[in-house]
C-alpha cells in the first residue's frame, strides 16, 4: 500500500512545539518550542532556546501563532539563546530551559526581569573580560 506524502506546510518563522514520540534524538526536547528557520520536503530546522535541529514533520506541531506573536516568540529565542551560549551555571540553563517550554507568547513580568538580569549579567561579564 502506497502512502501519500503530506506537503510541507510549516513556514519559516513560525513557531512550533517539539513532540518526543518515539525519537531518541528528541530527547530533553519534547515540549520544547522552535522557530522555523528552514522548511525541507519532510523536515524543518527550528531555532530553540539551546540550539538549531532538523526535525521530521511527525515531530513537529504548530502553535498557530499569530505573525506578530511569533515575532514576538523570535525576539524571547534570540534572548534566551544568548544568555544560554554564554555559559552560565547549571541552574540558570535549567531557567531557559523552563523558558523553552512556555506554551504561550510572551514572558511575565517576572520572566522578563530575571531574564533582563541574566541578560545585563552576561554584558557586565563581558565588559569585565575586554579589561583584564
Amino acid at each position: 500500500m502506497e502512502r501519500t506524502q503530506v506537503p510541507n506546510s510549516y513556514q519559516i518563522g513560525e513557531v512550533c512545539q517539539i513532540l518526543f514520540k518515539d525519537n531518541p534524538d528528541l530527547r530533553g526536547k519534547g515540549g520544547c518550542w522552535g522557530i522555523v528557520t528552514f522548511v525541507g520536503e519532510f523536515s524543518c530546522t527550528v531555532k530553540t532556546w539551546d540550539g538549531e535541529y532538523t526535525i521530521g514533520l511527525q515531530y513537529l506541531k504548530s502553535y498557530d501563532y499569530l505573525p506578530a506573536e511569533c515575532q514576538q516568540m523570535q525576539l524571547i529565542c534570540d534572548r534566551i539563546n544568548r544568555v544560554y551560549s554564554s555559559g552560565l551555571e547549571e541552574s540558570v540553563q535549567r531557567f531557559l530551559e523552563s523558558l523553552g517550554k512556555l506554551n504561550r507568547a510572551y514572558l511575565t513580568d517576572l520572566e522578563e526581569k530575571v531574564l533582563s538580569v541574566l541578560e545585563s549579567e552576561i554584558l557586565l561579564d563581558n565588559r569585565i573580560s575586554n579589561y583584564t
